[in-house]
């Protein structure tokens, strides 16, 4: 079955960077395109970052210039290099895909920027 396992996440302080990654398994990942979605307490799940299965990235404005997402095919992983991290990019990330019309996610994992 499709698995998507985050980690990376941890508590930084504003300016700091984190990398987090996504291991996938249980279908063709180099098929699929993939997301880094987050949610913050209270606020609804909203899209970060995306890469298509030929590496096409694109990004929500609150982070271009800050993060990158990245893939590697050959490990079934993507990346999401965090950069000058802010304290409202606090918040639970999730690794997402689609795949034949369903939203496959990760358990999250817990990213705090604090002073």
């Amino acid at each position: 079955q499709v698995q998507l396992v985050e980690s990376g996440g941890g508590l930084v302080q504003p300016g700091g960077s984190l990398k987090l990654s996504c291991a996938a398994s249980g279908f063709t990942f180099s098929s699929y395109a993939m997301s880094w979605y987050r949610q913050a307490p209270g606020k609804q799940r909203e899209l970060v970052a995306s890469i298509t299965k030929g590496g096409r990235t694109d990004y929500a404005d609150s982070v271009k210039g800050r993060f990158t997402i990245s893939r590697d095919n050959a490990k079934n992983m993507v990346y999401l290099q965090m950069n000058s991290l802010k304290p409202e990019d606090t918040a639970v990330y999730y690794c997402n895909t689609y795949i034949k019309g369903f939203a496959a996610w990760g358990q999250g994992t817990q990213v705090a920027v604090s002073s």
